[in-house]
Formats: C-alpha cells, sequence, structure tokens
C-alpha cells in the first residue's frame, strides 16, 4: 500500500525592514516550510544634511525599488522604540510610516514585530546583544554576507516573521498541540 506524499509547501518571499532615518536595513529571504533561505540584503543611506522630506522621498523611492525588483509575498517591519529624545524618536517614526506604507502601497501585506519579539524569534532571548542577532543570523541563512548591523536586524525582522508565519500556519492546520 502506498501512502499519500504530503502535500507541496508553498515558498514565501518576505522583505524584512529595520526602520531608520540615517540607515535603513533591508533584508529578503524565502521561507519553504521551515526552511530559509537568503536572497539578498542591504543598506539604504540618507544624506544627513539633506532635508527630512529629501531623504524620506530617497527611503520610499528605494524601498519601492527594491518591492519591484524582489517581489516579496509578504513583509515585515521593527517596531518604534521610544528613547529620551523626542525629535530623533519623531524622526524614526517618520521612517517607519515610510515603510510601513511603501509595501501597502504595492499590496504586499505587512507585519510588525517589537525588537523583543525578533530577538526572542532568532536567538531564543529577548534581551539579546546585536552581536547574538547577527551571529544567528548568519548560522540560519547561510551565505549572507552581512554590510551592516542595519541588515542583519532586517534579516532578523524577515526570519521573525517567518516563524511567526509558521506557528500561525501550524495552529491553523491542527498540527500544533495546546
Amino acid at each position: 500500500m502506498l501512502s499519500a506524499s504530503p502535500p507541496a509547501q508553498a515558498t514565501v518571499r518576505m522583505l524584512g525592514i529595520d526602520p531608520g532615518l540615517r540607515f535603513t536595513g533591508w533584508g529578503v529571504i524565502e521561507a519553504t516550510g521551515n526552511r530559509l533561505r537568503h536572497i539578498a540584503d542591504g543598506v539604504i543611506a540618507t544624506d544627513s544634511t539633506e532635508s527630512v522630506p529629501a531623504r524620506l522621498r530617497v527611503l520610499h523611492d528605494t524601498l519601492t525599488s527594491l518591492l519591484v525588483t524582489y517581489h516579496p509575498d509578504e513583509a515585515a517591519v521593527e517596531e518604534t522604540y521610544v528613547n529620551r529624545n523626542g525629535t530623533a524618536t519623531l524622526k524614526l517614526g517618520y521612517a517607519r510610516g515610510v515603510a510601513l506604507l511603501a509595501p501597502a502601497l504595492r499590496n504586499v501585506p505587512v507585519a510588525e514585530y517589537g525588537a523583543k519579539a525578533v530577538k526572542l524569534a532568532v536567538v531564543g532571548t529577548g534581551g539579546a546583544t546585536k552581536d547574538q542577532v547577527q551571529m544567528m543570523v548568519q548560522r540560519l541563512l547561510p551565505g549572507a554576507t552581512l554590510k551592516r548591523a542595519d541588515a542583519a536586524d532586517a534579516l532578523a525582522v524577515a526570519i521573525c516573521h517567518a516563524h511567526h508565519r509558521a506557528s500561525r500556519s501550524a495552529w491553523a492546520r491542527g498540527a500544533v498541540m495546546a
């Protein structure tokens, strides 16, 4: 008696974004079941001597170009943390708004994750250091050459989304026991 083979698992391409006005990290991965594959990563740098609107336009235009180039099925953006410098927090919020808007304008679903959730999903502890996150990203995505910590953080956001997505899918199929 032949057993039925399991259904083929769909591959989902995800864009992770670590927003910032000076540097915005981005990373593209593919997830097939619990297998992850690095596609690309990088950093969008804006000129701090330019006006905020000009910098936001660079961020928007570059993210739009990445969306056109890599055709992600879904996107994930790291949530903003609030610090003591209100002006810096506000500017980070502007960049985050652009990071949320660019995929939404192309009808790409966007998820949001806090820094602790990302660290927990990638390293196993919400208090992980940037070095620990970077090391685990390289371990989970062999071949990824991380140019800056911002790119590693963006890939970590994408990995977090892949893990959460897989968990939601398993729950929906009834594959996870309570």
